[in-house]
């Protein structure tokens, strides 16, 4: 096999590793809470905090593969995601966990985007939605194997030994990309924004702790406060210094461009209402059905599979239907399954609760697969760094963003039925809540032109064949 057809291959050995490891903690979230003396609820910390640091570290991504090579920041990238397993390994408190999830988090934050860069340099434009759907596939068997995987091994192991499997699956990444990912690098390069690194990446911290603590873990409600206070300060500050700076980290101008735009806003939105999911279904399942780690993670497995599914369609899809029509429906569809997930109950059978987990994973990764093509489907070469950089990093806080609103909603149910303990009806205003969030997506997807993205979908451009064929046959 030729070495650009490997490339894909070897890169979804990284987002394997990075998406099985996400599974496999929300999965076995009640037990890991339980050894560490903690509720879990309060876990969502180690969730977000991991989710942040990626939204941290992913602007300087860009940068750091121009200047230093794509290939030595990858495996620099999995070393340091492989040191922070061992630490998750080794933590006995919350503090701890937290703290190691977000050294964790330094090495994906480098992982993900330089190796989606690699790519998107590798292949021609009109192959790019054809490479992505290859590139997930790989990476798509994490959330398949790490439910039913996390849940076996919390359930007749020990929790702290699913953190020790991205050891030789890390290994086997740094062996394969030395040998067949290229070095490549940016020419005349302008230094790093450290002003602009720092403001982002601190506001975006601060900003999230004040959020996800909430007053009730690890921190008192004034600190809170305090917290988000001065997160939200430095962002607003970054505002203004990208406004002046020639070579901001972040290129808040590539905004302007509309399909980027849409593909960064319409994302935002639809992720904060999924990234609730990893932490609210292993809850339901295992908090409100009494199910145990394993049976919990032999059912949230289901979605990985409707994501599978989905990618072996997505080009035909886009083809046949363009971008706006399917980013609106798969919107409405996603977000209406997610719903759903809050009227399961106790006797709910479980093959109609797999049903419609694989359903609601089919739809939301044809569209995160049409988004992902979406935003590179007017950007130049030169400014792929960059627009990987703003687009992951805000990926990643969006999804942040949704694991701290499902804590707060579940919260508030408990709260307003004056009980101290989440119960299974709970789950239902939870859901609800970020369902309605992730549905906004539609109303910013059915701005777009019909056209919108034509030359990498595929889609306008064949109909155009279509008439010149008819106009020139006899």
């Amino acid at each position: 096999m030729r070495p650009s057809r490997l490339i894909p291959l070897i890169i979804a050995t990284a987002l394997f590793m990075e998406n099985m490891d996400s599974t496999v903690i929300a999965t076995s979230l009640p037990a890991i809470a339980r050894d560490i003396g903690t509720d879990p609820v309060a876990l969502k910390l180690a969730l977000t905090s991991y989710l942040v640091s990626l939204a941290v570290f992913i602007p300087v991504s860009g940068w750091m593969a121009d200047r230093f090579g794509a290939r030595t920041v990858f495996r620099t990238a999995i070393g340091v995601f492989m040191l922070g397993s061992l630490a998750c390994a080794v933590s006995g408190s919350l503090g701890a966990f937290v703290a190691a999830r977000f050294f964790q988090g330094m090495g994906g934050a480098m992982m993900t985007p330089v190796g989606r860069l690699v790519l998107l340099r590798s292949v021609p434009r009109n192959e790019v939605v054809q490479a992505l759907a290859t590139l997930t596939i790989p990476a798509l068997m994490g959330p398949l194997i790490g439910p039913p995987l996390g849940g076996f091994i919390t359930t007749y192991f020990h929790w702290r030994w699913i953190f020790l499997i991205n050891i030789p699956i890390g290994i086997a990444g740094i062996v394969l990309s030395t040998i067949y990912v290229p070095n490549v690098r940016e020419p005349d390069i302008p230094d790093l924004d450290w002003r602009g690194f720092l403001l982002s990446g601190g506001g975006l911290a601060f900003l999230m702790l004040g959020v996800a603590t909430g007053g009730r873990h690890l921190l008192p409600l004034w600190a809170s406060a305090l917290s988000a206070l001065i997160g939200a300060t430095a962002l607003l500050s970054y505002l203004l210094h990208a406004s002046r700076n020639r070579h901001p980290l972040l290129r808040l101008s590539l905004l302007r461009i509309r399909t980027f735009r849409a593909s960064i806003l319409g994302g935002l939105f639809f992720r904060i209402g999924i990234g609730a999911i990893p932490f609210l279904l292993p809850l339901l399942f295992q908090l409100g059905f009494g199910l145990d780690p394993f049976q919990s993670g032999s059912l949230t497995f289901a979605a990985a599979v409707g994501a599978l599914f989905s990618k072996t369609i997505a080009k035909r899809t886009l083809e046949r239907f363009g971008f706006r029509r399917v980013l609106t429906v798969t919107a409405l569809a996603g977000s209406a399954f997610l719903a759903a997930n809050g009227l399961f109950t106790s006797s709910t059978p479980h093959w109609l609760i797999i049903t419609v987990l694989i359903a609601g994973g089919c739809f939301r990764s044809l569209l995160f697969t049409s988004l992902n093509a979406l935003a590179y489907a007017d950007m130049t070469n030169r400014d792929m760094s960059h627009a990987t950089a703003l687009a992951s990093a805000t990926q990643q806080l969006s999804l942040s963003i949704g694991v701290a609103l499902g804590g707060f909603a579940l919260d508030a149910a408990t709260a307003f039925r004056g009980a101290s303990e989440i119960s299974a009806q709970d789950f239902a205003p939870a859901f609800g809540f970020v369902a309605a969030i992730a549905a906004l997506s539609f109303f910013v997807f059915v701005r777009l032109p019909p056209d919108a993205g034509a030359e990498m979908s595929g889609h306008r451009l064949k109909s155009r064949q279509a008439d010149r064929d008819e106009q020139t046959s006899p």
